[in-house]
C-alpha cells in the first residue's frame, strides 16, 4: 500500500563543496534509495533561523514531495540522521 507524503529538509550549505544543486540531487536519491517514488522536488531557497542552531545562521529549504510504504518514513529518516548536510528534516502525509 503507497501512501503520499511531504518532506521539509533543511540543508546546511555551509561547508558544500559542490552546488546545491547537486546536493539536492543526493538527497532525493537516498530518499529513493530507501524505496520511496519521489514525485516533485520544491527548492524554497535560503532562509534565516530565529536563531543559531548547531552554529547556523541559515538553512536551504527544500520540500520533497514522493509515494511510498508505510514504514518507508523510519528508514528515510534514520539515513538522513547521518548525512551531515541535513541539518532538520519533518515528515507529513498528504491526504
Amino acid at each position: 500500500m503507497s501512501r503520499k507524503y511531504q518532506g521539509l529538509i533543511v540543508l546546511n550549505t555551509k561547508s558544500l563543496d559542490g552546488t546545491v544543486d547537486e546536493l539536492v540531487a543526493s538527497v532525493g536519491k537516498e530518499i529513493e534509495a530507501e524505496g520511496a517514488k519521489l514525485e516533485k522536488v520544491a527548492q524554497l531557497g535560503r532562509r534565516q533561523f530565529a536563531y543559531n542552531a548547531r552554529h547556523l545562521e541559515s538553512g536551504h529549504y527544500v520540500n520533497y514531495t514522493f509515494q511510498g510504504a508505510p514504514d518507508v518514513i523510519t528508514k528515510i529518516q534514520s539515513r538522513l540522521h547521518l548525512n551531515g548536510h541535513v541539518h532538520l528534516q519533518h515528515f507529513v502525509r498528504v491526504a
